[in-house]
């Protein structure tokens, strides 16, 4: 019998393939039936840390139609013992630190805790997180991330900016939105509060502003509620909103390096730079509170020259070390080259046996998130049955009419017809935009678009690589 429970769906060397091809976010079910983290409830991990304090995170519950970052949130420092009695809310017991916040108005939120500090003195712990199974070997909770949290705790709307991501659920259900790196435009992206490895969305995507973000009409949300024992795949630059639906949650994350992470890091180092010369300037207009709490103080002006410094030349070596390895394997491998129907080089990975094109297998064990704007081919009649995946269109009234803005345009109605582009029934109710002042962030908002920045990435690797070639002996 336990045999047979151990059987899993793929093998670690499959699933690795799988991720390889996957273009889109997906769950993974039945891969983590045995793996002992799923005992990681919120009242098992109070008996495993005791009196140990850990940073709760606490957010009001209203809606503003403005995202609530980090840096509007108070904080507390309690026990999980603390925490499970307050969620219980049992007149008379010992709520520490959480006592001045009732449970009614407030969401607590204990994110981004890292098991390996956590359980530094237990790291027999580590083990109980299996990585491995996904083909990630010696990967295991060390390199992971708890995160415990009541109904309503969410992180707010953002893109990592390195690695991709997987997440396993252990309690409770979390809803995930996410958005392909392609909606960047639509979600108008920001670095206040600066967070290094985190572009935030200036947009509250449950409950948008459409007169101050009209483009987020045209986003393409994908959203799936996660269920305990499944795995999400969050693809590299996949915009994503999380948010607790449950009572009580617990889930586990680690992110995965990429080789690209290396450009990643140049426009890392680049954006630090910028933002903290210009957010450390003296103005009248510059007195907010910027530095994500995450974040340890600011660096001086000269150490984040020397971070761009190191970053840039990293990446050169590495840029240089890959055309040398294809350089080699060119001339090494005469054979014609396989292409596929676009033209494009195909490699073995995307062959299974040498000939037949891989292709991802979807299906009961395997379900990708799908948009809820259309129904690909890829995921059409593959939902699971029962609870195992939910793909939510519309799990609250809100997520209704956001999805029905979604899925509209903002059109100009009777459709424009004038030379000018403005019909006449327009031009009578029209006023001239008021000019608003722009402010410091509104100029960094410009200055770091992830756009700009991966331009500007580009001429310094181009510039430094450059250079070395001109002071290289041939």
């Amino acid at each position: 019998m336990a045999a047979h429970h151990s059987v899993k769906p793929f093998s670690s060397e499959e699933v690795q393939r799988i991720l390889h091809h996957l273009q889109q976010p997906a769950v993974f079910t039945n891969m983590t039936r045995d793996w002992p983290v799923l005992h990681w409830t919120a009242e098992h991990l109070s008996g495993c840390l005791g009196d140990k304090l850990v940073r709760f995170r606490l957010g009001r519950k209203e809606e503003t139609n403005t995202p609530l970052f980090e840096t509007q949130c108070s904080y507390v420092e309690a026990t999980l013992a603390h925490f499970l009695s307050w969620t219980r809310g049992q007149a008379g017991t010992d709520v520490g630190p959480f006592f001045d916040y009732p449970k009614s108005e407030y969401w607590a939120y204990a994110d981004y805790k890292y098991i390996a500090m956590l359980f530094q003195d237990q790291p027999s712990m580590f083990e109980d997180v299996k990585w491995s199974e996904f083909g990630f070997e010696g990967r295991n909770g060390r390199e992971s991330t708890l995160w415990i949290g009541t109904e309503g705790a969410n992180t707010p709307c953002h893109l990592d900016s390195y690695g991709c991501n997987l997440v396993l659920q252990v309690q409770g259900r979390k809803r995930w939105h996410l958005f392909p790196p392609d909606d960047t435009v639509n979600l108008y992206p920001t670095r206040i509060p600066y967070e290094e490895s985190s572009v935030f969305s200036q947009v509250d995507v449950l409950h948008p502003d459409l007169r101050r973000f009209p483009a987020f009409q045209a986003a393409r949300p994908h959203i799936v509620t996660l269920q305990p024992g499944q795995v999400l795949y969050v693809p590299r630059h996949w915009w994503h909103y999380v948010e607790s639906a449950d009572p009580i949650t617990v889930s586990v994350n680690s992110w995965i390096e990429l080789e690209v992470d290396d450009m990643a890091r140049v426009s890392e180092a680049v954006t630090k730079a910028v933002v903290c010369a210009i957010k450390n300037t003296p103005s009248d207009d510059n007195t907010d509170d910027w530095l994500n709490p995450t974040e340890e103080g600011v660096p001086s002006h000269h150490e984040n020259m020397q971070c761009v410094n190191l970053a840039v030349r990293a990446s050169a070596r590495r840029q240089r070390a890959l055309c040398h390895s294809r350089l080699t394997q060119d001339q090494r491998d005469t054979r014609p080259v396989k292409r596929d129907s676009r033209g494009q080089i195909r490699t073995s990975s995307d062959l299974v046996g040498g000939s037949v094109p891989f292709s991802v297998p979807f299906g009961p064990h395997l379900t990708a998130v799908r948009c809820q704007q259309e129904d690909s081919p890829e995921t059409r009649g593959v939902m699971t049955e029962g609870p195992e995946v939910s793909s939510d269109a519309a799990p609250r009234t809100e997520l209704a009419s956001a999805a029905r803005l979604h899925r509209g345009r903002y059109e100009c109605s009777p459709p424009c017809d004038c030379a000018d582009g403005m019909s006449e029934d327009c031009k009578e109710g029209y006023e001239e935009p008021v000019h608003t002042r722009i402010t410091t962030n509104d100029l960094l908002d410009c200055l770091v678009h992830p756009d700009v920045i991966a331009h500007v990435t580009k001429l310094l690797v181009e510039r430094h690589t450059g250079s070395h070639r001109a002071t290289t002996p041939s």
